[in-house]
């Protein structure tokens, strides 16, 4: 992070912001970065570690454009079934990219926040982590969060676990139970869900993230793969974000008519609103 933005992209930023709505949260499932190297005959650990310059230039672009909130599937809980070589190097991997990106993080006002079952981390990674977190708690800017050993069933037998003691302990009725009441169970409670979720890699499959989250999160599939990810494929997935029309249920009428009722309030004198 922290590199001289070139002009074209300045522009190509602004146009976007002209054309339509930012994403306030996007969500990344990072594929590929196996099939990357083995196209070019590499160990697999070569592909992650290119798949980390993607996840610098993403985030990077992700602040400059607005991006509120930036997810990344970082390590699944199924990850763990990998071999013992490949987990062994992915955190050190992790580890390293902490060390190396903290303060980078940090100087750009960026807020760094984890889901997912730490505590299963190596004490070392769980150490770097704790200390990037405390040092960013601070910032402002854009929140990038990590899911680490996560997986979405993961998170609502967690969630469901939590509801139940509540019930048991006489804390909370059955009653009291509603949507709002889970999603306050869950461990992205202070994040609003994604509005857009991409999936580099070609592949069509959610891979147990964010289950509960991405009810009503518009999807992009990227036939690129995660280490040739980069900015200009993010620009892709916003643009085609914004050619969508988000009904959450309703009808293309009713949401035209309130897009029309919020475009009249404010073209009108403040005082009349």
């Amino acid at each position: 992070m922290g590199k001289l933005q070139s002009e074209a992209d300045v522009k190509l930023q602004s146009a976007l912001k002209d054309s339509g709505e930012i994403p306030v949260h996007i969500a990344i499932i990072m594929d590929g970065n196996g099939r990357w190297a083995r196209k070019r005959g590499l160990p697999r650990v070569a592909g992650h570690k290119r798949g980390v310059e993607s996840v610098r230039d993403i985030v990077e672009a992700c602040a400059q454009m607005g991006v509120k909130y930036l997810t990344l599937y970082t390590f699944s809980t199924e990850n763990w079934k990998r071999p013992k070589d490949e987990v062994s190097t992915l955190m050190r991997l992790l580890l390293r990219a902490l060390k190396d990106e903290t303060d980078e993080l940090n100087k750009n006002d960026i807020k760094l926040t984890t889901i997912g079952n730490i505590k299963s981390l190596p004490i070392d990674v769980q150490k770097e982590l704790d200390f990037a977190v405390e040092k960013t708690t601070n910032n402002k800017r854009m929140i990038l969060n990590l899911a680490l050993s996560y997986s979405g069933r993961w998170e609502l037998l967690e969630a469901v676990k939590k509801i139940a003691m509540l019930v048991t302990g006489g804390n909370t009725k059955i009653l009291e139970i509603d949507e709002h009441f889970f999603s306050n169970c869950l461990t992205t409670k202070d994040i609003p869900d994604p509005d857009l979720l991409i999936r580099t890699s070609g592949e069509f499959r959610v891979s147990n993230f964010l289950l509960w989250q991405i009810a009503y999160t518009e999807f992009f599939i990227s036939d690129a793969l995660w280490p040739d990810f980069r900015r200009k494929h993010l620009y892709e997935a916003i643009k085609n974000f914004q050619r969508r029309e988000r009904r959450f249920g309703k009808v293309s009428e009713q949401i035209k008519k309130k897009n029309k009722g919020l475009k009249h309030a404010h073209t009108l004198p403040k005082e009349t609103v």
